[in-house]
């Protein structure tokens, strides 16, 4: 049983939330979900349950997914090694088999399950169904000759999205899980960015937050320090100086973009954390870094 002093902060806490879930009602937010929570089982139901909660309260949750360690996994269990390129998995054909498999398939169905248990109702997707991540071949500028483009395989960028699939799901009180897969116009199947796949989304839906989940606190400055608000000439900096690199260049150009397009607020936050994405929504504190359009 509670005591009294217990029962009284959670009560606060529960009234803490109430100005957020007003503010936030029928708002979209889209979440993409990787690093530790998506492989911590104990940060996997929490997340699970937050996604659940948010949806309850009149929130419309829609969940990109991506799948890097699976990936890397089932590479190495068939002796092919990973390689990265700005942050970019190069994706030769066969690379593109393991990821259709892993992304659309045991990633996808898991966080489905997952959501579903914790009294949700789920819908796995890829950019296939229903043709509505429409991609082409991304050629990336080499950053040691920048007159030459490199050629990473089978990795896509976005050249448009029809939102009108994760509309009627929402509509259905459905949270929609997205694998990064898009097609081409040939019917091609391309790897995309997960952090890519979500910042659009938030354009194309005019969400009200994107938040991006990590395996850090945040953005982080060159001492380690947690940057709480960037705008996009901190940004630049940032790159130019090589504060910001790999993995974290998608991460926070997609943030970036998502900002300057009309979302609202786009958070990149620690995804350690124990209900980080409640934590983020409907509390004071935020567990990370804002970015900002100007």
């Amino acid at each position: 049983m509670l005591n009294q002093t217990t029962a009284i902060q959670k009560a606060q806490t529960l009234a803490e939330a109430l100005p957020y879930i007003k503010r936030f009602f029928d708002k979209t937010i889209v979440i993409k979900y990787g690093g530790n929570a998506m492989t911590d089982p104990h940060l996997k139901e929490c997340f699970a349950s937050d996604v659940v909660l948010l949806k309850l309260v009149g929130m419309n949750p829609v969940v990109v997914h991506g799948g890097g360690p699976q990936i890397n996994e089932l590479l190495d269990k068939l002796g092919k090694k990973g390689e990265f390129i700005q942050g970019m998995r190069v994706t030769d054909e066969e690379t593109m088999d393991i990821v259709e498999m892993v992304l659309g398939g045991q990633v996808n169905k898991e966080i489905v399950n997952l959501i579903n248990r914790n009294g949700g109702k789920a819908v796995g997707l890829t950019g296939q169904d229903g043709n509505f991540i429409h991609a082409r071949k991304l050629l990336i500028q080499d950053l040691q000759n920048p007159s030459n483009m490199i050629d990473i395989g089978q990795v896509g960028e976005i050249s448009g999205i029809d939102p009108s699939l994760i509309q009627f799901l929402d509509s259905g009180d459905f949270i929609p899980v997205i694998a990064p897969i898009g097609v081409g116009a040939d019917g091609e199947t391309y790897n995309i960015n997960a952090d890519v796949v979500a910042g659009k989304l938030a354009e194309i839906l005019g969400a009200e937050k994107l938040i991006l989940l990590t395996n850090t606190p945040g953005v982080l400055d060159k001492s380690g320090n947690l940057l709480t608000g960037l705008t996009p000439k901190q940004i630049d900096d940032l790159v130019a100086d090589g504060t910001l690199s790999g993995g974290m260049l998608p991460k926070i150009s997609s943030a970036l973009d998502a900002a300057r397009s009309g979302v609202k607020s786009v958070h990149i936050i620690d995804g350690r954390v124990e209900h980080a994405l409640l934590l983020e929504v409907l509390t004071d504190a935020g567990v990370g870094t804002l970015i900002t359009a100007k």
